[in-house]
């Protein structure tokens, strides 16, 4: 198995399937300096999917993708190459699909494999989709049938680790992740949304796919002295003064009570008690894992919140069935009405409204990120480094120019009250300031990517269209309102100008947040596309496809341009990674340089230096291989 260097996620479709990815994507990856192809779900899913997570036979690779033969010949060609391959796998839940899923078609099959009451037709959803059915991966025979060819790939050699998608809606996370560890699976991945200050649990895992970094080098890189001033504006500009934790609790008691209407009913049907949407919504955490002879101190902790008798029922796991459902059923509570409308409904600054991330917290200090390092580093020293992934709510880029706000407050100010004058503004305020925020930070964007993706917020955040009942004529008024933005001279004569200051600034923090997801305890991850500047928004316009030959090209250069400083620096990088490998598995000795600039040495061999704010350079001496970046990366003597 190659070492872990870093990982390069692909996107795979039935535009872009096996064939594309040994021809076209290995060879690039190789040459950049990856470790690892990180290949999106590919066993088979519905016809048509865009990404693979609707999964209708878990016994076949995908066909649309190019059948077995194909995914094993890109396995093949990867080790060739010196690359390994980590596989995204969905235990969670299954297509609903009586045409293509052989497991959901027949009755029986339908009531052995998934959580479904034949009786009353009731089955646990993926969320609040109906047409993804939870599965019961805690029968051992339902996980030998729908994992036989996942730990057949494992077992021959073609893949070489997995990522678990949504472990969280399991009935039971520890058990599963064991069971794949007993299976001869010694590398897994999790895709666990912790909350600030939440540990990842004792599992046989490397960690998590990497949600906590991105949230953290994103606030590592907002001015702290922008805190008051954006508070203060958001409020002038859109009347919302309250902070976020009401807002959030606010919107999870609303989903609990609508969209997930018959998880409660469920619940109460097995332990007739009152208040349990008021509960969930209480929790500060996803969800908790309590077990028949095992609750631990984080459980204690979550349940503190909990009426007496929830609490009681849920510690003593008194009921089963009861607990088991609560736990499944609160991480959706959380999902839909933090992560799918709370962010959608506050826009103090929008970078960090980020999966994974609490907006309450505006801003990281370098002792904080160093702290987070160190613990990486003793419990999760391969935890995936993440930036963007096909979930995030906006591409690192993105974050990076709109967090570099706060250190241009007055001028924000300034230009934000203008560009109401200058264009009548919105009938929605707080989705006028959603506009601006995401003009500044997708810049240039063409209108119909604004107008999807307007179109999407808006009914995330359920105020004035929804997705049940889209209030088709103030969608309208929205898109018109965007469409005349581009026509209108005097607007874009003032937009464009503090548009070019902004990205200046953004690409000094993305570069810098670039250096540490490469250097910092943990393992890089790289999304396809992100080794050039990506402004990409929600998906679906994040898993648009790649240009690959732009990509290619530009790896023939010998001296970066701003368009691939990115792609230089990834490369320089992961050289000194290959070539010093045990200084990143070595030892993280902060440097104390101030509020103003993050450094360490990494296992006493390589020195990084990165300036917060634009306009600071680190200045590195005749050592520095980054010369022409205003970041630091030396090698000590």
């Amino acid at each position: 198995m190659p070492d872990f260097r870093c990982t390069f996620r692909l996107q795979l479709n039935d535009r872009f399937g096996f064939d594309a990815a040994r021809e076209v994507a290995l060879p690039y990856a190789r040459e950049l300096g990856i470790s690892h192809l990180y290949l999106s779900p590919s066993l088979q899913a519905q016809h048509g999917s865009t990404h693979g997570y609707d999964v209708t036979d878990p016994t076949r690779i995908s066909e649309d993708l190019g059948g077995e033969n194909a995914f094993r010949a890109l396995c093949d060609a990867a080790h060739a190459a010196g690359l390994g391959v980590v596989l995204d796998i969905v235990p969670n839940h299954m297509a609903a699909n009586e045409q293509e899923s052989p497991f959901w078609r027949d009755p029986e099959q339908r009531a052995r494999f998934f959580d479904y009451d034949p009786a009353t037709g009731w089955h646990r959803r993926f969320f609040d989709v109906d047409e993804l059915a939870g599965v019961r991966v805690e029968d051992p025979e339902v996980f030998e049938v729908t994992h036989r060819k996942v730990l057949e790939l494992v077992e021959d050699g073609h893949v070489d680790g997995l990522r678990i998608d949504h472990p969280d809606g399991l009935a039971n996370p520890r058990e599963y992740l064991q069971r794949l560890r007993d299976a001869g699976v010694t590398r897994v991945w999790v895709e666990k949304i912790l909350e600030p200050g939440e540990p990842l649990r004792d599992w046989p895992v490397e960690g998590t796919t990497g949600y906590e970094f991105a949230n953290d080098v994103t606030a590592l890189f907002v001015d702290p002295a922008g805190k008051e001033p954006l508070t203060e504006l958001y409020a002038e500009l859109t009347g919302e003064h309250r902070a976020f934790p009401e807002l959030a609790h606010e919107a999870k008691l609303e989903q609990a009570r609508t969209t997930f209407a018959q998880e409660f009913d469920r619940l109460r049907s097995l332990a007739p008690l009152d208040g349990l949407e008021e509960a969930a919504a209480s929790l500060h955490v996803y969800r908790t894992y309590v077990e028949a002879d095992r609750v631990e101190e984080e459980d204690r902790k979550a349940c503190a919140v909990l009426p007496d008798d929830l609490r009681r029922l849920v510690l003593g796991f008194e009921q089963p069935e009861f607990v088991t459902r609560w736990q499944q059923t609160t991480g959706p509570v959380m999902a839909k009405g933090v992560e799918d409308t709370a962010f959608y409904r506050y826009f103090r600054l929008t970078a960090l409204n980020e999966v994974g991330g609490n907006p309450a917290r505006f801003s990281l200090s370098p002792s904080e990120f160093h702290e987070a390092a160190l613990g990486r580093l003793e419990r999760h020293p391969l935890q995936l480094l993440a930036s963007q992934t096909h979930d995030t709510k906006r591409a690192g880029d993105v974050r990076a120019r709109i967090g570099a706000l706060a250190g241009m407050h007055e001028r924000w100010a300034e230009r934000v009250r203008r560009w109401r004058a200058l264009t009548g503004g919105m009938d929605d305020p707080n989705e006028e300031y959603l506009v601006w925020q995401t003009l500044v930070g997708a810049w240039p964007i063409v209108p119909s990517r604004l107008e999807l993706y307007l179109e999407k917020a808006l009914r995330e955040g359920k105020r004035n269209t929804n997705w049940l009942d889209p209030n088709q004529r103030h969608e309208a008024r929205v898109k018109r309102f965007v469409r005349s933005l581009y026509e209108n001279q005097e607007f874009l004569d003032d937009f464009e100008p503090f548009v070019q200051e902004v990205a200046a600034a953004g690409a000094h923090a993305s570069l810098g947040a670039l250096l540490l997801r490469l250097t910092s305890p943990g393992l890089p991850d790289l999304y396809q596309g992100d080794a050039f500047w990506s402004l990409n928004l929600v998906d679906p316009d994040n898993r648009r496809g790649v240009d690959w030959r732009r990509h290619r090209e530009s790896l023939g250069e010998e001296t970066p341009r701003r368009e691939t400083l990115k792609l230089h620096l990834i490369r320089r990088v992961l050289r000194v990674r290959a070539e010093l490998p045990e200084a990143f598995y070595g030892a993280y000795e902060p440097l104390d340089l101030g509020p103003d600039r993050v450094g360490f040495v990494r296992g006493g061999r390589v020195r990084v230096v990165v300036p917060l704010r634009p306009g600071d350079s680190a200045g590195g001496g005749e050592d520095d291989l980054l010369v022409e970046f205003p970041q630091e990366l030396a090698l000590l003597r």
